[in-house]
């Protein structure tokens, strides 16, 4: 069965939502292996990387309960308001000379202020004069007008995680809602933008919520979709979650592959729990990373990274 599923899929056929209940209990091996042909008709064997700066720490208002940055919970994590435009502007820098072809800038907060969002505007047009790196930014939920402004200075894509699946959405944050999430979004499209979103796995959620999950981002056309595991963080809501198995994780990953056939799914955060850093995964249909450390805790390192890419098979590239 799993084999006609990836069989329709490579010839144009999308899944159906039972189709994609049924891989939960397929075969492992066979699921991982249908997933990386499915990975490899539609995506040849392009890789894509990008390292994020966190660029405003912690007091959030929200009050997700997997972050960290959250003011709602009593975290070990530095604090600090907009970095300086030297700062970012230098660790873009470094970045594009390892070979990183994306950079975002992610801040903490519901959305950034909009003085905050020239400054921004400034530090994105220093980069663009200095390197050729992809630019992306993850500044909470913007309106129309500030995701015009960082277009008009050069910004390429606007990343803002759904989490979760529109159902379970509400047990993991109540100070704004999946809609609202969906609507910025949206507002980033309509302004000129790429968009990236993906979500957490390792929330309490069950794999029907991570499919229904991936089908929303289907149905919203996203074609960059990180895929994090729950970081257990003290002072969190979470940080008693039962850690989720290597196994589980990369059966996750597959069922996305199966269900978003020509999608960028990347490993973000969470990715250094598994015992490999994510080379299974990168032949089990995932086919992107978020490369270095993440906001508030480690990653792998970028020439590890490169080095483990390299050795899979695939090249960085860069693919709007």
């Amino acid at each position: 069965m799993t084999k006609q599923i990836k069989d329709k899929i490579i010839n144009g056929i999308d899944i159906t939502y039972n189709e994609a209940l049924s891989l939960i209990n397929a075969p492992f091996d066979e699921l991982l292996n249908c997933a990386d042909e499915i990975r490899e008709h539609f995506c040849k064997n392009i890789f894509d990387v990008c390292s994020i700066i966190n660029a405003k720490s912690g007091r959030c208002s929200e009050d997700c309960k997997f972050c960290a940055q959250s003011a709602h919970y009593k975290t070990d994590i530095s604090e600090y308001p907009l970095l300086d435009k030297d700062k970012i502007v230098k660790e873009a820098l470094y970045m594009a000379e390892k070979g990183v072809l994306r950079f975002s800038i992610v801040t903490s907060g519901k959305a950034l202020t909009d003085k905050d969002v020239d400054i921004i505007a400034e530090v994105i047009k220093e980069i663009k004069s200095k390197s050729n790196i992809s630019i992306c930014a993850s500044l909470g939920l913007l309106s129309a007008s500030n995701f015009e402004k960082l277009k008009n200075a050069g910004l390429e894509r606007v990343h803002n995680n759904l989490e979760a699946s529109k159902n379970y959405f509400p047990k993991v944050c109540s100070t704004h809602t999946f809609e609202d999430k969906v609507n910025a979004l949206k507002k980033a499209v309509s302004s000129g933008l790429s968009v990236c979103s993906g979500g957490i796995i390792g929330l309490g959620e069950t794999m029907h919520d991570r499919i229904d999950l991936a089908f929303s981002l289907k149905e919203l056309g996203i074609k960059s979709v990180p895929l994090n595991i729950l970081s257990n963080i003290k002072g969190t809501p979470y940080e008693n979650n039962k850690r989720l198995s290597e196994s589980e994780i990369l059966r996750t990953a597959a069922i996305f592959r199966f269900i978003l056939p020509d999608a960028f799914i990347r490993l973000a955060g969470g990715r250094a729990q598994l015992s490999d850093s994510g080379k299974k995964a990168f032949l089990s249909g995932i086919n992107a990373v978020i490369t270095g450390d993440m906001l508030t805790t480690s990653g792998i390192s970028v020439d590890t990274d490169m080095q483990m890419i390299k050795d899979t098979g695939y090249i960085v590239e860069l693919i709007n």
